[in-house]
């Protein structure tokens, strides 16, 4: 009868042991030495409160400048370290204003009506600390983006605003991030 069972042995060889020692020592004092984990090192660590104002609006569409300050909150306590606070507390301030609202056609059926429409925002963000230095990599940051909806299939301004909003409030936060 075959015995098919691996023994292993019942200590490292001391040959063994200084080698997973020495490579464990390398990994702790090497490459891994300036890797950090969590998005608190993608951020700057001298703001620790931001305020967002009131987004501006140059649209004659009610409420967006609300919906845009709304994302932007949400997607900062989502995203950041940061703390979202009144602006006589606030270490920076965030101002954004929707200079441009553009809707248009992108593709039409054989009877004129619109297939499909493109749905786009054109923004200008400000972030500053208490003196009014500028924290992003531009002083002023224009921001352009679209969304497309398809109203035969159902979707309407509404959710292509919504989704549009979302988007831009991704980006913004995303350049609040520190440079490399």
């Amino acid at each position: 009868m075959i015995n098919n069972e691996l023994k292993f042995p019942e200590r490292l060889p001391s040959s063994a042991l200084l080698l997973l020692i020495l490579v464990t020592l390398a990994a702790v004092t090497g490459g891994c030495r300036g890797y950090h984990l969590g998005n608190q090192y993608s951020f700057r660590n001298d703001i620790r409160t931001v305020h967002v104002a009131m987004a501006e609006s140059d649209s004659y569409r009610p409420f967006q400048g609300q919906q845009l300050t709304e994302a932007i909150v949400k997607q900062i306590e989502s995203q950041t370290p940061y703390t979202i606070t009144e602006p006589a507390l606030a270490d920076s301030i965030l101002r954004t204003r929707l200079m441009r609202e553009s809707k248009r056609v992108a593709g039409e059926n054989r009877f004129d009506d619109a297939r499909t429409v493109d749905y786009g925002w054109q923004l200008e963000v400000t972030w500053v600390d208490r003196s009014g230095a500028p924290l992003m990599s531009r002083q002023v940051l224009y921001v352009n983006d679209d969304s497309t909806f398809i109203p035969e299939g159902g979707q309407s301004l509404g959710s292509a605003q919504t989704a549009l909003v979302v988007n831009l409030a991704r980006q913004i936060v995303g350049q609040m991030e520190a440079a490399w």
